[in-house]
């Protein structure tokens, strides 16, 4: 009980440490929340939904076959989701994440930890169930959910991308980070998640520096994850170059995100996170796919 009683107070601790976002959420999810709440999805209830044909990857068990002996077809017996949508959210740990070109703004790890339990909040508000992803915790809801979740992003540490793991269908993934990585590389885990059946969103965080380049003259970078410094002599000389570089890695970005019929947007740390809570949350409460 007393290993337990610690848990809770550091997870309370933990979340109390973010009230300006809380607060944000509280503002925007009456506005959002709503219209979520309630929509008939597939799920693991008792109330018959609807008739569709069997799809590989589907159990055999749930197979209807007093449907499919009607004809020549497999037939899959959907029933309406009544323990509600299940959100799973992954947010960048990794060192890169740590930049803020000034004193005056955020780290990007902590704007996304922000808009992560921030996220979490309003879905949870919604009546859906929400996890971390890579905790091996189950989607739950409940009051005590969200000082759990501030405490796991506390303690995590990650790479750039997730790692795979089987997630079950009809699900939302929200990846949030600043998703520089390898574009090949975020199109094999987006990919990878998009067959398993759940719809992605994913959100670009980042300093406003790392889009506009404003340094001038001779400039030493140091990487955050054991890159070797680069010497610039001139930084305005490559600022285009860098902005254009920028733009592609962008594009190919969206570019994955609609190949698999998910969702992508921007994010800069110098702007008001709820601004992107909203924006974030409205897609999230929306049929990705048609």
């Amino acid at each position: 009980m007393a290993d337990a009683a610690l848990l809770q107070h550091r997870a309370e601790q933990a979340a109390a440490a973010l009230p300006p976002l809380l607060v944000a959420a509280n503002r925007v999810a009456a506005t959002v929340a709503q219209g979520v709440h309630g929509r008939r999805r597939v799920g693991q209830g008792e109330t018959f939904w609807q008739f569709r044909q069997y799809q590989q990857g589907d159990s055999v068990q749930r197979v209807d076959w007093r449907e499919s002996g009607k004809s020549q077809r497999l037939y899959i017996r959907e029933t309406e989701w009544e323990a509600a949508q299940s959100v799973w959210l992954w947010r960048d740990a990794s060192a890169s994440m740590d930049y803020a070109s000034t004193r005056n703004l955020p780290t990007k790890r902590e704007r996304a930890d922000l808009l992560t339990l921030a996220l979490a909040s309003l879905v949870l508000r919604g009546g859906e169930r929400v996890a971390m992803m890579g905790t091996g915790v189950m989607p739950s809801h409940g009051r005590a959910v969200l000082p759990r979740l501030a405490l796991q992003i506390e303690r995590e540490t990650s790479t750039d991308l997730p790692a795979i793991e089987p997630l079950p269908r009809n699900g939302q993934i929200v990846m949030i980070g600043d998703l520089l990585a390898k574009l090949e590389d975020i199109e094999r885990v987006v990919a990878r998640y998009a067959a398993m059946g759940l719809n992605g969103h994913l959100l670009q965080v980042l300093d406003p520096a790392e889009e506009t380049l404003p340094f001038e003259g001779r400039v030493r970078f140091e990487g955050l994850q054991q890159e070797n410094p680069l010497l610039i002599s001139r930084v305005e000389a490559v600022r285009a170059q860098y902005t254009d570089r920028l733009a592609r890695h962008r594009a190919g970005l969206t570019a994955i995100a609609r190949a698999a019929g998910w969702r992508f947007a921007t994010h800069r740390t110098d702007r008001p996170p709820h601004t992107a809570l909203l924006s974030l949350y409205t897609a999230l409460s929306a049929d990705v796919r048609k």
